[in-house]
This record gives structure tokens, C-alpha cells and sequence, in this order.
């Protein structure tokens, strides 16, 4: 009995995220963040959507593409409890699983077509940009939202007490661009997460980082439990990639974020 199967992309999702540092643990924890699930040929069909615009939510089976090729492992170190203490990979969403497949409820903004192409507008979404769907599904709140249910670890959506501020500059950059109107309360969103990894975190000098969210590129200072966003500013489309933020302070490593999940 074969015990392998293939399965082709529907589409690819066109996300703010174009790397793995800033994407939040969960879906729906910043619902500023926008984006698209361009569905190819021939799933670019108006007849397979028909319907889909009365629903609010809908699951995306996607694959983890950026970690696919890694390899899994059995243990995992879960961010959300600091990075040092290890679970089955099956009792958390990390990335590195036997299958590289993750599973999203994303909030549906609305439908287009764009030539050959049928478009899916998203929020809420932790999706890297360029990720594969493999199905949409529906969200039903009657069977799918189960108040009573336990949820071990992760018992409640993440809070750190990171504070934001924007330079004057940065608050400039943000009121003249006219593409993405919250762009300001996005990047905050984002930053108080704090997407760093779990042992920078234990860090207390000075740190100075940088990422990209959709065509930007955001610098900002780490000052204790403060972000403090200096610059942005627009990138050259060739250099818009998934390569992870960078930490630029004194000293530091080049280690990346490989995590996901709780």
C-alpha cells in the first residue's frame, strides 16, 4: 500500500511577512495584517468559490515551504515557554513536523479576479509571503469553536509588556504613504509581540534590529521591555526577500527564528 501522497498548490498567499521574525505565534492576533490568496489555474474557477462569500472565516491547509526542506524532529522547544523546555512536536504548531503541513482561520475580506487570476483577500493572517494552499475550508462556529476546550501550555494568547514609540520620521513615513492606511498600528502590533527569539529576550544592552513588512524596510531599538522604531523606508523590489531580520547591535549573532507556533 502506497502511504504517499502529492498534492498541488491551489495558489500562493501574498502576504506583509516576508520573513519568518515577524509573523505572530497564531492567526488573528493582528488583524491589520492583509493579504491574498491568488488561486491559479485551473482552481481559478469563479464556480469554485460560489458561496464562499457567506462565510466570515475560512481554514487554509497550507505547507511550511521555508522549513520543508529541514527536516523534522520528534522534541521541539515551543517559543512560548521560553525556548528551553521541550514538548512533542505533535503537543505544538512548530513548523518542523513529519509533514511540513500548518492549518490557519484567517478572516475573508472579499473576492476579485485579476485576469486569469482569482483572488481571495485575507486579514488576520500569520502566513509567510509565497506559501503554498493546498485547501480552503470553511470556518463553522458551531463545530469549529469549542469554548470548554483545554489547551495545555498555551492556555491564552500571548502578551508581552512591550511598549512602542515611532520617531518623528517614522510617523512621517507611515501618514504619507497612502497604500496601507493602519500601516502605523500594524507595525506596532507586530513589534509588541516581540518576535525576537526567546534568548535574545534575556538580553540587556541596546539592541538594533531590522525586517521587512510588505515593500518596507523597518528599523527599530530594543531598549529593555521598548521598541523604538527610528526608520522606514522603501525597498528596492529585488531586495524584498525571506531572509530573517537582522540584529545589528554590538556583537550580535546571526542566529535566525526558526519557530512558529505556540
Amino acid at each position: 500500500m502506497d502511504h504517499t501522497f502529492n498534492f498541488p498548490a491551489l495558489g500562493f498567499i501574498q502576504s506583509p511577512y516576508k520573513q519568518k521574525f515577524a509573523i505572530p505565534r497564531q492567526p488573528g492576533l493582528i488583524p491589520e495584517a492583509r493579504g491574498e490568496l491568488v488561486l491559479h489555474p485551473p482552481y481559478a474557477d469563479d464556480a469554485i468559490v460560489r458561496g464562499i462569500e457567506a462565510f466570515s472565516h475560512l481554514w487554509l491547509v497550507f505547507v511550511f515551504h521555508e522549513t520543508a526542506d529541514k527536516g523534522w524532529s520528534p522534541m521541539v522547544r515551543p517559543p512560548r515557554l521560553g525556548g528551553n523546555t521541550k514538548k512533542g512536536v505533535f503537543a505544538t504548531r512548530a513548523t518542523f513536523r513529519p509533514n511540513p503541513i500548518g492549518l490557519s482561520v484567517v478572516k475573508l475580506e472579499g473576492v476579485s479576479r485579476r485576469g486569469e487570476l482569482l483572488v481571495l483577500h485575507l486579514s488576520g493572517i500569520d502566513l509567510l509571503d509565497g506559501t503554498p494552499v493546498l485547501d480552503i475550508k470553511p470556518y463553522l462556529p458551531y463545530s469549529d469553536s469549542l469554548p470548554d476546550a483545554l489547551s495545555g501550555f498555551a492556555d491564552a494568547a500571548p502578551e508581552t509588556a512591550m511598549t512602542v514609540s515611532f520617531s518623528e520620521a517614522a510617523v512621517q513615513f507611515c501618514q504619507k504613504q497612502r497604500q496601507y492606511p493602519h500601516l502605523q498600528l500594524f507595525i506596532e502590533k507586530v513589534l509588541k509581540q516581540d518576535p525576537r527569539p526567546p534568548y535574545k529576550k534575556q538580553r540587556e544592552d541596546l539592541q538594533t534590529y531590522g525586517m521587512t513588512l510588505y515593500h518596507y524596510n523597518i528599523k527599530w531599538t530594543v531598549d529593555g521591555n521598548h521598541n523604538h522604531v527610528t526608520d522606514i523606508f522603501v525597498l528596492p523590489e529585488q531586495h524584498v526577500t525571506a531572509e530573517p531580520a537582522a540584529d545589528t547591535s554590538p556583537g550580535a549573532d546571526a542566529a535566525a527564528v526558526t519557530g512558529a507556533g505556540q
